[in-house]
């Protein structure tokens, strides 16, 4: 995975396939004119690309809503009409790949790609459209705004929605042109009591901020209807140990490459990591389910870097470089593999303080 000349941005999406339906991760090359995506053997991308979007004349969407149960994918319309659709690790991942692909397509326009950078500073609601209509329209059950059971340090809210759902879903219904104008329609709702918020993040932002800062564009900050507020504790019976481990907050997720620990084989898996509770979750981000396939308390760990000459020990296959090994206090050994030394360090920082 190296830096070549003319690359403006790389690394890895998961890809919706064209002929079986299905969802691969993909490690996806920007350049000028195209985006080239590798599959990967082993740790490694393959020489030659697997498929090219050219971009001319192409159109992106983002937020693009068209999956109920991944809310952060981008879709891209090429010239013949061919749709691909890419979805992230994260939000602010999935904005970073739109903005960039976005000025490579109107790289030819300067004025067009300084409008991208550009929000705009006041907003009216259209005086055909109204709150009520709004609100109509994200009770819809087929393309309304989805209730999820979320949880905030330790309680449940069974049926809420996240701040940067919402200003996503704004968006893409073209209630709103920008995530500033969402952001201030998100309040204006609030204001008007259709929504309001649950749990500490989303109360103390509507106590403590001027209107424009009362509503949170943030994926840890949860809202309901008016109406619709229902608050579990979290029990053991119902909801197991898991959700107390899913509770802390995230304070970083990405794309990491991942050896297996029966058949040893390298696979790409989303890894959050959440503090206090400190654990790290790795997610098959090929699968519509949610739930994370394995993780573990940080406490008591061990985490360093792996020598990038040659094969390390306990190490399978032709994988090398930017490794890291974290060895867990029931000294179970996970060997994974970031996609540069910059992110390995940044990994290894992060999860060093949290151990």
């Amino acid at each position: 995975m190296q830096e070549g000349s003319g690359i403006l941005k790389e690394g890895f999406l998961v890809k919706k396939g064209h002929v079986v339906h299905n969802w691969k991760a993909r490690w996806f090359v920007l350049l000028q004119d195209r985006l080239l995506y590798y599959k990967l053997v082993g740790g490694k991308k393959e020489v030659s690309p697997k498929g090219s979007i050219l971009l001319d004349c192409c159109t992106i969407t983002c937020p693009c809503l068209e999956f109920e149960n991944r809310p952060l994918v981008i879709k891209l319309n090429t010239k013949n009409n061919t749709a691909y659709f890419l979805d992230s690790c994260s939000r602010e991942e999935r904005d970073a790949w739109a903005l960039d692909i976005t000025g490579a397509i109107h790289a030819g326009n300067p004025v067009q790609v300084q409008q991208l950078h550009l929000m705009k500073n006041s907003f009216k609601l259209p005086s055909n459209i109204s709150l009520n209509h709004i609100v109509d329209k994200m009770y819809d059950n087929s393309s309304g705004i989805k209730l999820t059971p979320n949880s905030e340090q330790g309680n449940t809210y069974k049926e809420s929605f996240t701040g940067a759902a919402l200003v996503d879903w704004l968006i893409s219904n073209c209630f709103s042109a920008s995530r500033l104008e969402a952001v201030t329609l998100a309040s204006v709702l609030m204001e008007e009591n259709f929504t309001k918020p649950v749990g500490a993040r989303s109360a103390e932002a509507m106590r403590n901020g001027d209107l424009a800062e009362q509503f949170l564009d943030d994926s840890t900050a949860l809202y309901t209807f008016v109406g619709s507020y229902k608050k579990k504790f979290s029990s053991k019976e119902e909801l197991h140990l898991n959700i107390l481990e899913l509770s802390g907050t995230i304070v970083k997720q990405g794309f990491l490459i991942k050896q297996g620990h029966k058949r040893k084989n390298w696979k790409v898996r989303r890894f959050v990591l959440r503090t206090d509770p400190a654990f790290l979750h790795y997610y098959d981000p090929t699968k519509e389910d949610n739930r994370p396939v394995g993780g573990f308390s940080l406490r008591g760990c061990l985490v360093s870097a792996l020598e990038d000459n040659g094969v390390p020990t306990g190490v399978k296959g032709n994988v090398q470089g930017n490794l890291f090994k974290i060895i867990t206090k029931n000294d179970i050994h996970y060997y994974i593999q970031a996609s540069s030394k910059t992110e390995r360090a940044h990994w290894i920082e992060a999860i060093k303080q949290l151990t």
